[in-house]
């Protein structure tokens, strides 16, 4: 993973770029976590990757490097309520606001994986699969996904009947029968079950 997209935007006039990216936008119970992200150079060789293409072991750990060694580090959530309240995809942008506004240093720049930005005032621009081309992106996929699995583990403890801990929320066969087992929790997102009784 390199700093390529880092350095065409430090080449155009932008001298601290943040990665944004979410985890979570799938599953049916849970917030969906977004973080935020400036890296310092020299990170090249550290195994930052797409969450997704990491194991946990390699993730927690990238996780507790990033957070040491970043410039500025923010990881926000929007609730279960807000996704209903306004839909997954603004939630996901209320997210990754948050996240920004949480970082220390106020960046020139973000770099924001998906096709859509989540419009915070600060020039963005989209990354189609940014998370498997910007180490910054990268770092922030990291932060956000290893935050919404510890959350999930804990959402586990109070609610231990669904099994959060193995299917972490996702739409799993598992999942599907501890709804029909025991119905909907607290925190599960109640726009995603509408057809619940058809699965």
């Amino acid at each position: 993973m390199t700093y390529e997209f880092e350095t065409l935007a430090h080449a155009d006039g932008f001298a601290v770029v943040a990665g944004v990216d979410e985890a979570g936008r799938g599953p049916l119970a849970g917030p969906v976590f977004a973080a935020a992200c400036i890296l310092p150079a020299g990170l090249e060789d550290a195994g930052i990757n797409d969450s997704k293409k990491l194991s946990e072991k390699k993730r927690d750990a990238l996780y507790d490097l990033i957070r040491e060694r970043a410039e500025s580090w923010c990881v926000a959530s929007a609730s279960p309520e807000e996704i209903d309240e306004i839909n997954i995809l603004n939630a996901t942008f209320l997210a990754m606001k948050r996240a920004v506004d949480g970082l220390s240093v106020r960046p020139d720049l973000l770099l924001v994986d998906g096709n859509r930005c989540p419009g915070t005032g600060i020039p963005e621009r989209a990354l189609v699969k940014g998370d498997a081309k910007s180490i910054s992106i990268a770092a922030a996929s990291i932060l956000a996904k290893v935050s919404r699995d510890r959350h999930m583990l804990e959402l586990d403890a109070l609610y231990p009947e669904y099994r959060f801990a193995q299917h972490k929320g996702y739409p799993t066969k598992l999942h599907y029968e501890m709804l029909k087992a025991h119905g909907v929790s607290p925190v599960h997102r109640r726009s995603f079950l509408k057809n619940l009784d058809e699965k």
